[in-house]
């Protein structure tokens, strides 16, 4: 008699989640990171994506929003199950996506889990942007989410309590920021892969997941490799071929490089603020340093009005203000040092001198995460409560409202 034996299920290498909300003007175009995904699958079939797309009902009469749930593998669709519209803004919605992709990760065996936030994003103000529900995730909450889904999965998976999410992927707009930075950290994010500066959609390229799964073990490598392939990405338009970035990186997230940054920067903060306070001249100085760093939102038809103008590339700005030599060398220093700690975050960065889509706007100072540097009492916070980049566990540990306030 024979017997047979089971076939062991296929252990894959990334299991990479796409969070997709077209609930607003960027559905058409953001819809085709899914035909991206599923051309990476067919082609690599170490890559498993679990989706969540929510967009216009198009395969039936009428209006409205559906959200489709499946896996792509090996270019095909699994686990398909079609759902009324859900909130994409709802940290609740999130963190099951999170979980399920998480569950999909240890079925297939990965080894690392990614997930893909695609939607507009606001930098420390927040994100996925829900049209129908008329509301946007504050930044906090979507690292809450995340960490919210990690512990969903640890619950019902208690076999598989150390997974968590190793990377995020930020097709949003203005992500690469200190405030988001630290909030991934502390909900256990290894990695975040975004743009300092606001993006074309559709944005980041779905075959990005193949350069993080073919350097699983290097990270250096994947986040050359992914901010090269984002970089040098380009979609047709009528105006031509344009890229869907002006600048982007990828943090290395390290709770101890964190730590390490926002002391630095806090030291500063509060040493600046103190000697703004005695004397008029040093906060006369440092906020000419600070208008110096073009902020971000610099493409030609960017209005007063927009908030991110005073989120402003942190190296640059703390460089400026380092070389200022109105200024006393202990301050100095300290500006130098938390230019240092900044940059070692950086895995990998690419930026562009010259981006023709904002009108030739140059962003070679664009290198690394932005602060919000407020350089006059409007750009403190102008959308706030709606959209607030100052509601935020970094901005209050390392004390920027107290150096703001000084300077601004």
């Amino acid at each position: 008699m024979q017997v047979s034996t089971p076939i062991a299920p296929r252990s894959r290498g990334l299991e990479f989640g796409i969070y997709r909300d077209g609930d607003n003007n960027l559905d058409s175009s953001q819809a085709e990171v899914l035909a991206q995904a599923r051309a990476v699958s067919a082609a690599d079939s170490s890559i498993q994506f679990t989706v969540e797309d929510t967009g216009a009902v198009r395969h039936a009469k009428g209006d409205g929003l559906e959200s489709d749930r499946y896996t792509i593998a090996d270019g095909a669709l699994s686990k398909v199950s079609r759902n009324p519209g859900d909130d994409m803004a709802d940290p609740r919605t999130l963190a099951q996506f999170v979980k399920r992709t998480l569950d999909n990760a240890e079925a297939s065996g990965a080894r690392q889990t990614w997930i893909d936030l695609v939607d507009h994003g606001a930098g420390d103000g927040g994100g996925l942007e829900a049209d129908s529900f008329g509301r946007v995730m504050p930044m906090p909450q979507i690292a809450q989410a995340i960490a919210d889904g990690v512990a969903l999965h640890a619950q019902a998976h208690p076999e598989d309590a150390n997974r968590g999410v190793d990377g995020v992927v930020a097709n949003q707009c203005l992500m690469a920021s200190m405030g988001f930075a630290d909030a991934l950290s502390r909900a256990g994010v290894k990695y975040l892969a975004a743009s300092p500066e606001t993006m074309l959609s559709p944005g980041v390229p779905s075959t990005v997941a193949e350069d993080i799964a073919a350097h699983l073990n290097d990270p250096g490598a994947m986040a050359k490799a992914v901010t090269s392939d984002v970089m040098r990405t380009r979609y047709a338009t009528d105006e031509g071929a344009i890229g869907p970035a002006a600048a982007f990186d990828v943090l290395d997230l390290s709770p101890a490089k964190l730590a390490s940054a926002e002391r630095a920067i806090k030291r500063f903060n509060d040493d600046a603020a103190a000697s703004a306070a005695g004397d008029t001249s040093v906060a006369q100085a440092i906020n000419g340093d600070l208008r110096s760093v073009p902020g971000m939102v610099r493409f030609p038809d960017a209005t007063p009005d927009m908030p991110w103008h005073a989120d402003r590339p942190a190296i640059a700005a703390f460089t400026a203000i380092a070389s200022d030599g109105r200024l006393d060398a202990s301050l100095r220093n300290e500006a130098s040092a938390a230019a240092a700690a900044v940059n070692d975050l950086i895995l990998a960065h690419r930026e562009s001198t010259r981006f023709a889509p904002f009108g030739g706007s140059s962003y070679a100072d664009a290198v690394g995460p932005t602060i919000h540097d407020p350089i006059s009492k409007k750009q403190l916070d102008p959308w706030a409560p709606a959209i607030s980049e100052t509601d935020n566990a970094f901005y209050n540990a390392v004390d920027q409202g107290t150096f703001a306030g000084a300077v601004a």
